[in-house]
């Protein structure tokens, strides 16, 4: 999907793998694009004052939780949006259960239970590192804040607004029919992936169609 002085275009290629055309309408796993969405549903949540670029996350977060801090510093909404929290790409507790589908099985508990135990090697706010956990954490604590589930959040904050109406991530029957199968390295088709406490950091499905709204 190319937009171009106002104008879009659309170009495809090979099938969809399902029983319908691959079209403008055809679902994908965009996978950690879905980080951009949260970050845009943190812009919208500053501009109206609900939440401050500085706040701490863990603000938003259970008194049970102990977010991990280093000299002082703690991991703001920003640190986390930007990739400088210190945190980790990955939590060292997600047990893979389904190496096919890696992140189904980690839940917000066990988030939680890595937050408590985990120790920074660096201040937050000195470097980047790509964090999953990090925007994860983000888009949990943003739902927290609102009161909804993310998938609720992302509805109200991004999807309605812009008129998104085939993006999400639990996805309706007529959806599925059109939800392109994934492939591995070798070219062999593959289940799609399913989340849970890292739905921020990659579960969202659209269509191009969609995606040039956004």
């Amino acid at each position: 999907g190319v937009i171009d002085h106002g104008r879009t275009a659309i170009y495809k290629a090979g099938e969809s793998g399902n029983a319908s055309a691959l079209d403008a309408h055809t679902l994908f796993e965009i996978g950690s694009v879905s980080k951009t969405f949260t970050a845009t549903i943190l812009a919208s949540m500053v501009l109206d004052g609900s939440v401050k670029l500085d706040d701490p996350v863990a603000k938003y977060l259970p008194a049970t939780v102990h977010v991990p801090s280093r000299n002082g510093k703690q991991i703001t909404l920003l640190d986390l949006a930007t990739q400088h929290s210190g945190l980790p790409r990955l939590p060292s507790n997600m047990d893979f259960a389904d190496p096919n589908d890696p992140y189904a099985d980690y839940t917000l508990a066990d988030m939680y239970k890595f937050l408590n135990t985990y120790s920074l090697a660096r201040d937050p706010g000195q470097s980047f590192e790509y964090s999953n956990l990090g925007v994860g954490l983000l888009g949990d604590a943003l739902a927290a804040r609102a009161g909804v589930t993310y998938s609720i959040l992302l509805q109200k904050r991004v999807l309605a607004p812009l008129g998104m109406t085939d993006t999400g991530i639990a996805l309706s029957a007529n959806q599925r029919s059109r939800f392109a199968v994934g492939h591995d390295v070798d070219g062999r088709p593959v289940k799609s992936w399913t989340f849970q406490a890292l739905a921020p950091a990659g579960a969202i499905r659209s269509t191009v169609a969609d995606m040039l709204k956004y």
